[in-house]
């Protein structure tokens, strides 16, 4: 099978170097950097650069690009795209998406599914792209409500066959809803924790909290801000929850109140505690 991959970056590049680990399909990639081509052809992550006469040949396009520019791709090339075949985005929203591409590929006969694997790192770009970073992932995905049975189990064998441990299907509202909480809100607050008087002077005082905590304040800020943007009011909902939540350990300290600070720290014990049985 050929599958074409638009945007080759951390998640499009690793989606190549796992496809030709574990596969074998041939990768036809598209990135606007020549560097990030010229590497991807270097290290065998693509069979040779994607254009408008290999995308015809295609049977599954993943596209990995930020919310809009997946629908401008799409908007550009949305009559290159083979009859049946399944095209899948891999972006951080799913409302915005789906909204942009839904009148795009009305009348088309091609099949369009939201998608947003669940796995990344704190650095960007394809040379820090690796062929296990799938594994034991969760793969969420939001087909078109009108989507037929057999393509969503075809479209699930094909992650399950990269390494994901779990295929989840869901509604664009859901999965905005739930990542807000999951992905989003942690990068915030990684971002504005790191920002404390007192993180320059940690050497000799840190450890892996300190490092777990500041691990996802290295981001790609202009991605990142789209994609908060993009679901503002759900990530502003759970930033006024955290808030509100940190208030009241703040009062306790504030009062004195040892007995309710620690009535709130087994709360969270227990909590993270029946977490680890989900």
């Amino acid at each position: 099978m050929d599958i074409a991959i638009i945007g080759l970056g951390l998640i499009g590049g690793s989606l190549a170097r796992t496809i030709k680990l574990r596969t074998d399909h041939r990768i036809f990639g598209a990135d606007r950097d020549p560097e990030t081509m010229r590497l991807a052809a270097e290290m065998r992550a693509i069979d040779g650069e994607l254009n408008n006469e290999k995308l015809r040949g295609c049977q599954f396009v993943l596209i990995t690009l930020p919310p809009a520019a997946i629908v401008q791709w799409l908007q550009e090339n949305a009559a290159r795209i083979a009859p049946d075949t399944l095209v899948i985005d891999c972006g951080g929203v799913k409302q915005t998406v789906m909204e942009g591409v839904a009148p795009i590929a009305r009348g088309q006969s091609w099949h369009f599914i939201g998608g947003h694997p669940m796995a990344g790192r704190e650095y960007s770009g394809f040379r820090y792209a690796r062929d296990d970073l799938f594994d034991n992932a969760s793969m969420i995905l939001t087909p078109m409500p009108e989507e037929e049975l057999p393509i969503l189990v075809r479209v699930r064998d094909f992650f399950m066959d990269l390494g994901f441990r779990r295929v989840q299907f869901t509604t664009p509202p859901i999965h905005d809803e739930i990542i807000a909480y999951t992905s989003q809100l942690a990068h915030i607050v990684s971002n504005a924790y790191v920002k404390g008087s007192l993180a320059s002077r940690h050497k000799g005082f840190s450890a892996s909290s300190f490092w777990d905590m500041i691990r996802v304040a290295r981001l790609n800020e202009t991605m990142w801000t789209e994609l908060f943007m993009d679901n503002r009011e759900n990530l502003l909902r759970e930033v006024d929850g955290l808030i509100d939540r940190l208030g009241a350990y703040r009062d306790a300290l504030r009062d004195g109140d040892a007995e309710g600070l620690c009535r709130m720290l087994r709360e969270g014990r227990e909590i993270k505690e029946s977490l680890e049985d989900i």
